[in-house]
């Protein structure tokens, strides 16, 4: 991850004060000491950072990781890289979230942001911006010229709007990038922290979230629409894709250019969706699943595997839409059988 502009980062930390609090038994005595620089993604990880695994799924992204030391199990070893120094553990997500903690203690709770101002106060800063009534602004935030925000809404400190956006009532903002040319209709919640939790036995550990939320150019949100931060990686909304109102994002979903989603649509964590994708209210997306481009997804539909390129899929759990007519007429038929005796 590139300089964090939302969560201030402690470290470097020795990787055996790591590892002693993350493994389970002293191998990691055997293993030579260094500074351990930050936490990083497989993609994003350096040769002075530590990274993790926990699914084969990643083991193109493993296969190349530069990171120096990564959190794993023995079963995935095999997808990194011969110099990478592996330490392996029984829980990978629950060690995540402990190292998450030591680099980003403040992350795992959105607390109030102290710095925010009436706009009445700090309109100077922003002349060509309108403000609506009780807007409230944070520190160091930037908007582009011509952009509206509207009444009774809050943008939070580091916060970056583009130029002739379109910001309506009640929304928050926190944690994001939005780029030029964005419309944000009214009570819209933009970047808290995402529904990550590791359940023990006598209470559930919060997973902290230091990633932000990109909006790019020409993107629309629909109202009362809410979109979580990432946990590790950033939640991405590609450009000129509209969002109908009441769909939730999930942390680190990732979804393409030129999409169309309509209401109550739900992205579970980690999933990406491709260029060009069409996708009828109410369906449900599952957690770390690949979507392809132009595929188009039925209204109602729960998605729980991937999805190739150009297909159109509809049911719970959704099937090729050829099937899925085929399941539906057989079905009437059995039942106008069953009227007519």
């Amino acid at each position: 991850m590139s300089t964090n502009y939302f969560f201030k980062k402690k470290g470097p930390f020795p990787l055996s004060e790591i590892a002693k609090k993350i493994c389970h038994d002293d191998t990691y005595s055997k293993i030579k000491d260094f500074d351990v620089k930050s936490f990083e993604p497989l993609d994003q990880a350096t040769e002075f950072d530590m990274t993790f695994l926990n699914s084969s799924k990643y083991k193109d992204l493993s296969n190349t990781t530069k990171a120096a030391v990564c959190i794993t199990s023995p079963n995935l070893s095999k997808f990194l890289p011969k110099k990478c120094i592996k330490l392996y553990v029984k829980n990978v997500l629950f060690a995540v979230t402990q190292i998450s903690k030591m680099f980003y203690p403040s992350a795992d709770i959105d607390l109030p942001d102290k710095t925010l101002k009436d706009s009445s106060v700090i309109k100077k800063l922003y002349p060509t911006v309108y403000f609506g009534k009780n807007v409230l602004i944070g520190e160091n935030v930037k908007i582009g010229k011509n952009s509206y925000i509207g009444d009774n809404s809050i943008i939070e400190s580091n916060v970056i709007v583009g130029e002739n956006c379109v910001i309506g009532s009640f929304v928050t903002i926190k944690n994001s990038f939005i780029s030029n040319d964005v419309n944000i209709q009214d009570g819209v919640k933009i970047g808290v922290k995402g529904f990550g939790f590791i359940p023990q036995k006598d209470k559930n550990i919060r997973t902290p979230h230091v990633g932000k939320v990109v909006l790019e150019e020409g993107v629309e949100i629909g109202a009362n629409s809410t979109i979580d931060r990432g946990s590790l990686t950033d939640t991405i909304i590609g450009k000129n894709t509209y969002l109908d109102n009441q769909v939730h994002v999930a942390h680190n979903v990732q979804i393409g250019r030129n999409c169309m989603i309509a209401g109550q649509v739900g992205f579970a964590g980690s999933s990406t969706i491709g260029n060009n994708v069409v996708i009828g209210g109410q369906a449900g997306i599952s957690g770390h699943l690949k979507i392809g481009n132009n595929v188009k997804i039925g209204g109602g539909s729960g998605v729980v595997n991937d999805i190739p390129d150009n297909h159109k899929v509809m049911g719970y759990p959704a099937i090729p839409l050829k099937d899925f007519v085929k399941q539906r007429n057989i079905k009437w038929k059995i039942i106008l059988l069953t009227k007519k005796k």
